[in-house]
């Protein structure tokens, strides 16, 4: 991946650091905002991070088949 993007500008949260901590095993954007501060604030980046998390264990589950 090159240049990271905000994914949440309220806690300042990168795209990497979504999908870093994806593959370290958070799953839900629950789980992504007790770690990063994802989504806590004003909600507008939760749908972009739910499909984020989606693609990235997508491709996670396809490289393991």
């Amino acid at each position: 991946m090159g240049h990271s993007m905000y994914v949440c500008l309220c806690k300042a949260v990168t795209d990497k650091e979504v999908i870093e901590a994806v593959d370290a095993g958070a799953e839900t954007l629950e789980a992504l905002g007790e770690q990063l501060g994802v989504g806590t604030c004003c909600g507008c980046c939760r749908d972009f991070t739910t499909e984020l998390v989606d693609q990235r264990l997508a491709e996670a589950r396809s490289y393991a088949a």
